[in-house]
């Protein structure tokens, strides 16, 4: 608290220590000739009243850091009476977000506490001991004024005053404000990043926590560092390049953290070489373009440096001789030009990041010229929806080293960022010799992605001219002659229903034997005199009886099934009463009798 200076002092300010809310400020005490001072928050302004209803000028104005005072008897300065008088404190500061708040107020004799004009504590009686009085209560966020009126009528005078905010944990349950003003500086020198922010205005403040997080990834629950101040220099960054951010969050005595700042980026200056690169191999060659081989993508690397080595016979092996620089390249594949035709040479491949550290060099491999001119594309391609599935042609490929073809086939899908459709067919399903020029495509049997049930669904088609070197347009391009169709529907117009007791499978027929059809019982075998087979006819849109099986009869083979179709089945167990069962259906085809070639 200040004393009121002497009137009669000299111009000279004398400095005293404030404490309030845990801060420490210096304020200046007025002198007897200054203007009303100017006193900053948290410190009051007092004002003295030769009154108790505090009318008037008042007598004196000066700076007050807390309200803690003891007149007893005595007037509280100069030119004031030692009863009937009066003091007022006001203070305007940021409570940040604010609180639960514990007011206690002590005076002999009169004393009312405000909060934004509107009174908490009223105790405002003459009494002959020091009167107390404690308030609880929630201070909202931001800015508010505090005003404190004391009045002595008569006898000693004595008044005390204090807001402390409450830390309880079960009390506490406001978040501090998040920091403001927050800011990184980074040091490519010694990689450091120091951060700075505002201080927070809450009273009940521990303190902040700093997290960190690399970019793509989220922060943690535990924080990077803890700190008191409003700055911290974060000593442990990789020096990997990568870009990190940073938050501060606000902390109070209860425990409660504050939301994030706004993320602070650092870019990290890059010393680290980026990984070696991997899987080195030789994709072709060429008598023409030279030798070309690839590698896996490296993380961080911007560019790649080739290096070559003349092959050399030493101890009974081929060895490399002394790698000098090739070239360098974006790409992950790298194609030596300057080969020379039959030599044998090695290469291996190093990485380089934005940075310009370069990797150690990978595993060497080695080739020698050779073809890796793909033979043209295939033309001619049509594809005929039957029955069965489709039958594909094509013009013989004019290469003179073509080994044979391999089929693709595919379904339409919008596999383009603008949505386009395009034929999604990766992986060859069927491999043709190269004096092919025609394949029967059936729904079912060999291949990867044979196409099932015909429904209708729309197909694309490839055919790719492969020679003797595993050269190919649509492997070196990923381009050739698509051909779409649209398959026959070929389910019948009546659904099989579901619960049967049995179990149906069917297989095309294999020779003049027939479909084959196999059962049995898809849970415990129940009482029946036979069973009865049916096969969808197309003509009259119904399944027709076309065998009655006895019932140690569990398949069948039905030589009267049309060649060159998808043929249905329903097989049901009969009842003593000639009542049949819920059928199991199943579907299988067959090619034409002479299948084409």
């Amino acid at each position: 608290m200040n004393r009121p200076a002497p009137m009669t002092t000299a111009a000279s300010r004398a400095l005293v220590l404030a404490i309030a809310g845990g801060l420490l400020t210096t304020v200046a005490a007025p002198t007897a000739s200054a203007a009303t001072p100017t006193c900053n928050s948290p410190v009051y302004k007092r004002q003295f009243f030769a009154n108790t209803t505090f009318s008037g000028t008042p007598k004196r104005t000066d700076c007050d850091a807390a309200v803690a005072e003891n007149w007893g008897a005595k007037a509280p300065a100069t030119g004031l009476p030692k009863d009937n008088f009066g003091v007022r404190w006001t203070v305007t500061r940021d409570f940040g977000s604010g609180g639960p708040f514990t007011l206690t107020a002590a005076a002999q004799d009169g004393i009312r506490v405000y909060l934004d004009g509107k009174v908490k504590v009223n105790v405002w009686k003459n009494v002959t001991s020091t009167a107390k009085k404690t308030v609880n209560l929630t201070i909202p966020s931001g800015k508010h004024t505090l005003r404190i009126d004391y009045a002595n009528l008569t006898g000693n005078a004595n008044v005390n005053f204090a807001y402390t905010p409450r830390t309880s944990a079960s009390v506490d349950k406001v978040k501090p404000l998040a920091p403001t003003a927050p800011t990184v500086t980074y040091d490519k020198t010694t990689g450091k990043a120091k951060l700075t922010w505002a201080k927070n205005n809450e009273m009940d403040l521990a303190g902040y926590r700093i997290y960190r997080r690399l970019n793509g990834s989220s922060f943690g629950g535990t924080p990077l560092a803890t700190t008191t101040a409003t700055t911290y220099t974060d000593t442990t960054l990789p020096v990997t390049g990568a870009n990190y951010f940073y938050e501060v969050r606000a902390y109070d005595k209860a425990g409660n953290e504050s939301a994030g700042t706004a993320d602070m980026a650092v870019t990290t200056v890059d010393r680290v070489a980026p990984g070696v690169p991997q899987d080195v191999a030789l994709i072709s060659s060429s008598e023409s373009e030279g030798m070309r081989f690839g590698w896996s993508a490296v993380e961080g690397a911007v560019s790649y440096v080739v290096y070559r080595a003349p092959e050399v016979y030493q101890s009974a092996k081929y060895v490399p001789g002394t790698y000098t620089k090739l070239g360098g390249t974006t790409e992950l594949t790298y194609r030596d030009a300057s080969a020379v035709e039959r030599a044998g040479y090695f290469y291996v491949v190093t990485a380089v990041d934005a940075a310009g550290n370069e990797s150690a060099r990978s595993e060497a491999v080695s080739g020698r010229l050779q073809d890796d001119v793909p033979p043209p594309a295939v033309t001619g391609l049509t594809v005929t929806p039957t029955e069965y599935g489709f039958e594909l042609d094509w013009d013989a490929n004019p290469a003179e080293d073509l080994t044979w073809y391999r089929l693709y086939q595919g379904v339409m899908a919008d596999i383009d960022e603008d949505g386009s459709e395009n034929c999604y067919a990766s992986v060859a399903e069927e491999y043709l010799s190269g004096d092919r020029t025609s394949f029967t495509y059936t729904t079912t049997g060999g291949g990867y992605w044979h196409t099932g049930l015909l429904d209708g669904e729309e197909r694309c088609f490839l055919v790719d001219a492969v020679d003797d070197f595993g050269n190919s347009t649509f492997r070196w391009t990923g381009e050739g002659n698509v051909v779409l169709a649209t398959e026959f529907d070929m389910r019948p117009s009546v659904a099989t229903p579901e619960g049967s007791p049995l179990e149906l499978t069917a297989t095309g027929a294999q020779g003049d034997e027939g479909n084959h059809l196999g059962w049995s019982w898809s849970s415990d075998a129940q009482e029946t005199t036979g069973y009865r087979v049916h096969r969808w006819n197309p003509a009259t849109g119904a399944y027709e009886k076309v065998a009655d099986l006895g019932s140690d009869v569990t398949e069948y083979y039905d030589t009267g099934a049309p060649r060159g179709t998808t043929s249905f089945y329903w097989v049901t167990a009969l009842a003593a009463d000639g009542t049949e069962s819920v059928p199991a259906g199943g579907w299988t085809v067959t090619t034409p009798a002479t299948p084409a070639t």
